[in-house]
């Protein structure tokens, strides 16, 4: 069976990193292994100029690994933007659930950060496989509506639905 993959989606500033990195040390400490996707539409660079592995991908190389004794990254060029299923399979290995940060168009189970302050509608609907709200008021979109600090009733949901 695969990975469950659960999306963290929400406008900009709602507080999706947030309620990434406080659900990591919540179900880790149940005794799960849990990896993240990040999207970012924009790009990003992790490796620097100057330095060995980007020289290694300026000369060419369509794939640069960066090792040593507690971590591994992978530079690899792509042809296209991957979806999360494609980047589970093939990346993500030994992981009991992934937590993707974005990817709201994706087919995945998502639960919506909500924040009144900012004025806007939600992203995602019951149709769009709206697993759960996590907002700052009370808010009636047909799922479990949760208090956006409370993270043990969140990793509740996130355990009893795809980890037991």
């Amino acid at each position: 069976m695969p990975t469950p993959i659960i999306s963290i989606v929400g406008k900009s500033n709602s507080g999706k990193t947030t309620l990434v990195e406080k659900l990591i040390p919540e179900l880790i400490k149940r005794g799960y292994r849990v990896a993240t996707i990040k999207h970012n539409k924009h790009g990003f660079d992790i490796d620097h100029e100057g330095k060995d592995s980007w020289r290694h991908k300026q000369a060419g190389a369509c794939a640069t690994v960066i090792a040593c004794p507690t971590k591994i990254a992978l530079i690899e060029d792509i042809d296209r933007d991957h979806s999360l299923g494609e980047i589970r399979d093939k990346y993500v290995k030994d992981a009991d659930v992934i937590l993707a940060e974005g990817y709201k168009g994706n087919p995945f189970p998502k639960i919506e950060v909500f924040r009144s302050e900012l004025k806007r509608e939600l992203l995602c609907s019951k149709e769009d496989n709206l697993l759960a709200l996590a907002a700052d008021v009370k808010l009636d979109a047909g799922v479990p509506c949760f208090d956006i600090n409370d993270i043990k009733s969140i990793a509740d949901l996130i355990e009893n639905k795809f980890l037991k």
